[in-house]
């Protein structure tokens, strides 16, 4: 398993909850970066946030058995990571994306805009 194609079920699991804004930021280019990838995605309410968490565990389960590493923020449901080592998930809810602004943070990345 390559870390791009988790990246596609990791957008597909997105895709499948209707998220918003989804960005994948290469960094593979980026000295001493903590993943090959970040995947962005904005979520409207504590629902919605929580589908997308569990659309992307159950599509990257199904396609490629892989469970997350790390999974942190599901209580809260303002920032969800999910950490699959090689790519690194962020689910925000609206005003925590804007606040936090990873990709102005990891500017150096490739970003790659998903249309929904």
């Amino acid at each position: 398993m390559s870390s791009q194609e988790l990246c596609k079920f990791v957008v597909e699991g997105m895709r499948g909850k209707k998220a918003q804004d989804i960005v994948t930021m290469d960094l593979r280019s980026i000295e001493n970066a903590i993943a090959d990838y970040f995947v962005i995605c904005t979520g409207h309410s504590d629902t919605q946030i929580d589908a997308i968490c569990y659309s992307i565990e159950e599509t990257v389960q199904n396609n490629l058995s892989v469970h997350p590493w790390h999974l942190e923020g599901k209580q809260n449901k303002e920032w969800i990571l999910l950490d699959y080592v090689e790519v690194v998930v962020h689910i925000f809810r609206t005003d925590r994306r804007s606040y936090y602004a990873i990709e102005d943070l990891w500017a150096d990345a490739q970003s790659t805009y998903v249309e929904n």
